[in-house]
């Protein structure tokens, strides 16, 4: 049974609902129709990314969201407000993509695996969303598009985030072109990792993240910050990397009662909580 820990709002509207089943933290957005990426938006979801961060018991995090589309990025409206301003917006323009490049750094850098979990559409920042999660599960309707380029703004950003997740070429596609592709398709360029009925979603995700939260939480910090130190690296320095954090896991006291269980025969029995 889900419980539900808390809401964010802004005017009286919730903008991040908060859940936590076990040692899943669940983190939707709930502002349709648009779940756009605002600087309130933003910052609720910062905050429950810190608090996760310091929450030992919580070992995998859940990013969902309302309604019929998963993200349309920034606020349009919100940006286009500030060209009113003096410096016609510059200083607001940067505020945010700042505040968005900050977010997809936090989870990047979370010790505990982020999972997306899609159902709809996920645009611009919205998609750069999904492509920085660790993992990500999609309804097969769901689509994806960075589509600035339509609209004279190159999604550079987004861009970031996106290569880093899809094929070059593919992900230049993307950008270039800013077509909405298929569930199927953002599967073959290395966007989604599974694709599922709607209907089923949230029992997929939910048995996919409960699977991982059961593994050692030493483990799964080390490999996370491993991961992602090792991927830009020349092949050398990538083993040096990994063969420093194996040395260290190993040392670890999970590790430790990990490899006695498997010699033993028996069930681990994880030591940090």
């Amino acid at each position: 049974m889900a419980e539900v820990v808390s809401f964010h709002k802004e005017n009286g509207a919730s903008l991040v609902r908060v859940e936590r089943v076990g040692a899943v933290l669940r983190l939707t957005l709930n502002s349709p129709p648009a779940n756009a990426l605002s600087i309130a938006m933003m910052s609720a979801l910062s905050d429950e990314l810190d608090r996760a961060s310091a929450a030992p018991d919580v070992r995998v995090v859940v990013i969902a969201a309302t309604g019929n589309l998963f993200s349309a990025g920034h606020d349009l409206k919100e940006l286009t407000a500030h060209r009113a301003d003096p410096d016609r917006g510059r200083e607001f323009f940067e505020k945010t993509l700042r505040m968005a490049a900050d977010l997809m750094l936090k989870i990047a850098g979370l010790s505990q695996p982020v999972i997306a979990e899609i159902d709809g559409l996920a645009t611009a920042a919205g998609c750069q969303l999904v492509a920085t999660c660790d993992l990500a599960v999609c309804t097969d309707s769901s689509t994806f598009c960075t589509p600035g380029v339509n609209i004279g703004l190159f999604c550079s950003t987004p861009m970031v985030a996106v290569a880093r997740a899809a094929h070059p070429k593919q992900a230049m596609e993307m950008l270039l072109t800013g077509e909405t592709i298929d569930a199927s398709t953002a599967k073959d360029f290395g966007l989604v990792n599974r694709i599922v009925p709607k209907q089923y979603l949230r029992q997929v995700v939910d048995k996919y993240a409960s699977v991982i939260a059961s593994k050692s939480p030493q483990a799964l910090r080390v490999g996370k910050a491993t991961y992602r130190a090792q991927a830009g690296l020349p092949l050398a320095e990538a083993y040096e990397t990994a063969v420093a954090a194996m040395t260290e896991n190993l040392l670890m006291d999970d590790a430790k009662e990990g490899i006695g269980a498997f010699l033993g025969k028996r069930m681990p029995e994880w030591t940090e909580k």
